[in-house]
């Protein structure tokens, strides 16, 4: 059973709620997309758009006063990180679900976003297909993803996980993409140069990849730099 709540009260320029409906706040800074999003949560049916928002500051205000099902968030937002923001209004409202919008098909986005206490991660292109069942999803405690990121966040996590990099290499990965040298991560971890220099030759043989940049970006689909 989906979760829902009735509003007490409605502050002025909110939509009142359906009884029987899925809460939600959209935190989207650019008008025209706000609008698309509100009109598309609107036509869903079991859906109600309490309030909306065009920054963060907005955003928060409107968590703690409606305490919606969920909240739409973009990823991108002017006056501050929405990662971090996650967060922070998951404590301030912890019945609050998080769905991000985004434009960004990088697992290591979606990867970061979940981390941080997300239910939902949905790319914009696809918002018309995904955005309401990822609303519904989050606030029955579910978790969605746009198809075209989860198989490729899937594709990754098995990349690490199914034999092709030890957890060693794995983090030796994640400091060659954050830019450390084999030195310096020799001193983090503790080992000798030598050393590093071995496993990041295992590492580029098991991928198959003979650059810096390719290892970069293939830690980047991964997520490692989300942790």
């Amino acid at each position: 059973m989906i979760p829902s709540r009735h509003l007490a009260a409605v502050p002025e320029g909110a939509a009142p709620v359906v009884n029987d409906a899925v809460t939600v706040v959209i935190a989207e800074d650019h008008p025209l997309m706000r609008g698309s999003l509100r009109a598309l949560l609107e036509a869903s049916p079991g859906t109600a758009v309490a309030a909306e928002a065009g920054n963060l500051a907005l955003a928060r205000q409107h968590v703690i006063g409606h305490r919606p099902d969920v909240l739409v968030l973009d990823l991108q937002m002017p006056d501050g990180s929405s990662i971090q923001a996650i967060g922070d209004l998951r404590r301030r409202s912890p019945d609050t679900h998080v769905v991000v919008v985004s434009m960004e098909d990088t697992p290591g986005f979606a990867q970061r976003v979940l981390a941080a206490g997300a239910s939902g991660y949905v790319l914009k292109e696809l918002a018309a297909e995904d955005l309401p069942a990822a609303v519904h999803a989050a606030a029955a405690g579910g978790e969605y993803i746009s198809e075209p990121v989860a198989e490729r966040l899937s594709r990754a996590r098995q990349a690490l996980t199914h034999g092709r990099l030890t957890g060693r290499e794995a983090e030796v990965l994640r400091l060659i993409a954050l830019g450390y040298t084999n030195t310096e991560i020799a001193e983090r971890l503790s080992l000798s140069p030598r050393t590093i220099e071995t496993h990041r030759a295992h590492i580029q043989r098991k991928l198959e990849l003979r650059t810096r940049a390719q290892l970069v970006d293939y830690a980047l689909r991964c997520g490692l730099l989300a942790t």
